[in-house]
């Protein structure tokens, strides 16, 4: 069940074969089910989740109800509070499944022991940091001053296969800040072009 997480921290940084069965006793495994809760807003997180298999989201609900998708995590994505994680304050945010899930949690407590015992580990956090964040920034970005069809272009290059054939079209739309109607207007009009060309 560690397969997807090793490949990721391989990519980082180097562990002997000796740290990685130490590594695996600090993460709990969990499997969740589609539609299943990883947190809810106003609970403390407690737990960083690595994505092992299947899909969650992130998202707020505003004052209308109306959901506000943030993140989307699959296989080999982290997904979680950071602020509530580091802080012990309640969340702003929900996760849950989209697709039955497998993953791999980590307590802080963990966490703590793991960047204690090797060393190293702070580097795979920084690293994981600096994406995280600069992901933030381009999306944030790409948000401002952009149409919703730019915006669902670039989401398109970034990762085609996976949102077109996993994700739900009004969490996509969710996601884009703009509603199922607009969105499916927009790949309509995408594809005629692709028709006519």
């Amino acid at each position: 069940m560690f397969e997807q997480l090793f490949q990721s921290i391989d990519q980082k940084i180097n562990l002997t074969e000796e740290e990685k069965t130490f590594t695996k006793t600090l993460f709990i495994p969990k499997k969740i089910r589609k539609k299943q809760w990883l947190l809810q807003e106003g609970d403390v997180a407690k737990y960083l989740a690595f994505v092992e298999k299947g899909l969650l989201r992130s998202y707020t609900v505003g004052r209308n109800g109306t959901e506000h998708i943030v993140q989307f995590a699959f296989e080999g994505y982290w997904i979680g509070d950071q602020y509530s994680f580091l802080t012990g304050e309640p969340s702003i945010f929900n996760i849950d499944a989209i697709e039955d899930c497998e993953l791999l949690l980590l307590s802080k407590q963990s966490q703590d022991e793991l960047l204690d015992k090797m060393p190293q580990f702070e580097r795979f956090f920084r690293l994981l940091l600096q994406n995280n964040l600069i992901a933030t920034q381009k999306r944030m970005a790409g948000t401002l001053g952009r149409s919703a069809e730019q915006r669902y272009m670039d989401l398109m290059v970034t990762c085609p296969t996976t949102i077109n054939t996993r994700v739900p079209l009004h969490m996509l739309a969710s996601y884009l800040g703009i509603t199922p109607e607009t969105l499916s207007r927009i790949r309509r009009q995408i594809s005629q072009r692709k028709k006519a060309s």
